[in-house]
């Protein structure tokens, strides 16, 4: 549920929004920061694969040393429809990439897929810049606790707080110095507080936002 990470163990740690298989431009992205692989860290807010071109490419992502991710509700939809075989669902949101690909390709991306059961829903990260909590959707609590038992559904899907937040109601998180979520495309980063939300929908048109956390 949760992974813990220390982040004097890198020279800069950034955080980045909903990639959805837009590997290119990510990688284009991190050429225009200067991203050191071999001292620079990159943590992805989740949902790495659907609706953009390169979803395999951003699965092998998962076996870099660079880079760490928590687990959105694309991959969740992609497990879940492994295990149940039933793919409507994730088909109809971005996942019919994965029909088109031939059976050799289909193992090699099924073993990747495989491997996003051990992506954390929540990662912690203590950076230059405080403490650091970065989830998929919401961290469903009105404080942050390490280990504390929360609704994982809500953890991939909640859109409740951030809509509250927009029309102007709702409140923040106590317990970490910033929270950082993506899965609803905005137009632009949204701040109240201590939480961020940097899904600037890349995969929509839009760009992607990266934060750098030290």
């Amino acid at each position: 549920m949760y992974q813990i990470l220390e982040g004097h163990q890198w020279r800069h740690v950034w955080v980045v929004s909903d990639i959805h298989g837009c590997w290119q431009r990510l990688m284009d992205e991190l050429k225009r920061l200067h991203f050191n692989p071999y001292q620079d860290l990159l943590i992805s807010v989740g949902d790495l694969i659907d609706r953009g071109p390169d979803s395999v490419k951003c699965l092998a992502l998962m076996q870099e040393n660079w880079f760490r991710a928590v687990r959105g509700n694309h991959e969740q939809m992609a497990l879940d429809a492994l295990s149940n075989n039933d793919f409507a669902l994730w088909t109809m949101n971005g996942g019919i990439w994965f029909s088109r690909l031939t059976n050799p390709q289909k193992l090699d991306a099924m073993a990747l897929l495989e491997a996003c059961r051990q992506l954390p829903y929540i990662i912690e990260i203590t950076c230059a810049n405080g403490l650091n909590v970065i989830a998929h959707a919401d961290y469903p609590s009105e404080s942050y606790e390490r280990d504390k038992p929360v609704s994982r559904s809500r953890v991939l899907w909640e859109r409740g707080r951030l809509s509250h937040l927009m029309s102007g109601r709702g409140e923040g998180i106590s317990g970490a110095d910033h929270f950082w979520f993506g899965h609803t495309p905005l137009n632009t980063r949204f701040d109240f507080g201590n939480l961020h939300y940097i899904d600037t929908g890349a995969v929509f048109g839009g760009t992607f936002t990266l934060a750098q956390l030290q």
